[in-house]
């Protein structure tokens, strides 16, 4: 197979969670120790961090990778989902998966999927190990995709395990309060495994406690060590934005720059820093030059995009991937902080998350354009646009996400400003981050 056919085979073949929801999601490590033997158990080739979490935990795994790779490591990077092409999934000090290595390895195993029927993120999984083993990568940062218990990552045992925010999001799947989140997540706490949680949250706190005593592993929540602020808005010139950092009410990195400058980035921030000095306890050399190098430049060194991402000025153009709650409420806050005459708002969600949740947290000011990105799971436009006008927003219907790019910028002037987001998805097709 050719490499496009080759995905057309994944995406066809095997449920890709992203795409359709629920129905391509398997609970249970199964199907991934199936192919993990078959490959020689890869996962036990190399060593590892492991980052969970509701929200914060992608960008906390480009962060831990950025100032890796500049402390002079060979770092792999497995994260979910991609935004446009799908070996950005897997990369090697910032380099994605070569599409001819996919390409063979799915005709070698092929025969194997045919057998065993894995869901796609199980043989995304499997895939990842394999190569940064073959890539012989002196550290790999793996993502969780959704929970952790059973997530098909919770194969491997790291060096540390990050826990990042807990918040509500795949209820049908994680449980319906916090605590029951929280339980999913700290699954990923292995025996004498230290773990890192970014967050001191009081109602999921204990949760975290009991999983870790049980687990004879050394617990440390970040954010009782380390304290990061911005002290100012991003640069109009670099995009960076300058911050405080404390190390027990202490400066720590003073004038440090973070070069993803959305407000979230502070509570993922402890959470980071915590984890390296867990690996540096363990041996590795990380030097105060290399943490600096890694924040500033993490969308350099691996390549992440969607995240508060700057795409156009007059008018200033933002989009970022924030798709629940907790995510969207710290990103409208940072929106309307930014000077603006009118604020324009291209939204587009899948049918399976809270929309009125959503919905009411965005700004009933704004003109909105409302769209569907191009996946099964997307929520038609037409009726995204029903249930806002119930929350009261106002705007047209554009059906694709590149109409209401187009319509956004037409109706906008230089003074005003256009937000793209709502779904990961929309921000997939935004052209401008991958020119």
């Amino acid at each position: 197979m050719t490499y496009s056919e080759t995905l057309t085979y994944l995406y066809e073949q095997l449920p890709m969670f992203q795409r359709v929801g629920a129905a391509g999601y398997k609970k249970g490590l199964g199907n991934t120790l199936v192919l993990a033997e078959a490959q020689g158990h890869p996962e036990r080739q190399f060593r590892s961090v492991h980052v969970a979490g509701t929200n914060g935990k992608g960008s906390s795994s480009h962060l831990l990778a950025a100032v890796l790779q500049a402390a002079g490591y060979k770092v792999g990077l497995y994260t979910s989902p991609h935004l446009r092409e799908f070996t950005e999934r897997i990369k090697v000090n910032g380099q994605e998966l070569a599409p001819d290595y996919l390409v063979k390895w799915v005709a070698r195993w092929q025969p194997l999927f045919e057998e065993v029927q894995p869901s796609f993120f199980e043989m995304c999984v499997a895939l990842a190990f394999a190569y940064f083993a073959e890539q012989r990568v002196d550290v790999a940062i793996v993502e969780v995709g959704l929970g952790g218990r059973f997530d098909s990552t919770n194969i491997i045992t790291p060096l540390v395990s990050l826990i990042t925010n807990i918040s509500f999001d795949h209820q049908a799947l994680l449980g319906n309060t916090l605590p029951e989140i929280a339980g999913e997540k700290a699954g990923i706490i292995k025996q004498g495994v230290p773990v890192v949680v970014s967050q001191t949250q009081p109602e999921v706190a204990p949760v975290f406690q009991r999983e870790a005593t049980d687990q004879l592993a050394h617990l440390v929540f970040a954010d009782q060590i380390y304290q990061a602020s911005f002290v100012a808005e991003p640069s109009p010139e670099t995009g960076l934005r300058p911050l405080t950092i404390t190390q027990h009410g202490r400066p720590y990195l003073p004038n440090a720059e973070l070069g993803l400058p959305g407000d979230y980035q502070q509570y993922n921030l402890p959470g980071v820093l915590a984890t390296l000095d867990e690996l540096r306890a363990q041996g590795f050399r990380i030097t105060e030059a290399a943490v600096r190098t890694g924040l500033r430049q993490v969308t350099k060194l691996t390549g992440l995009r969607g995240r508060w991402s700057i795409i156009g000025r007059r008018p200033l153009v933002v989009c970022d991937t924030g798709h629940n709650v907790a995510g969207l409420q710290m990103v409208v806050a940072q929106l309307r902080r930014l000077p603006h005459q009118r604020l324009h708002l291209v939204i587009g969600t899948v049918n399976d998350k809270d929309v009125a949740e959503m919905l009411a947290l965005l700004p009933i000011e704004g003109v909105f354009y409302f769209c569907a990105a191009n996946i099964p799971r997307a929520m038609p436009a037409a009726e995204l646009a029903l249930a806002a006008a119930t929350a009261g927003l106002q705007g047209q219907v554009c059906g694709s996400v590149a109409a209401a790019i187009a319509a956004a910028r037409a109706a906008a002037t230089a003074d005003d400003v256009i937000f793209i987001g709502g779904s990961t998805f929309v921000v997939a097709e935004v052209e401008e981050l991958y020119s």
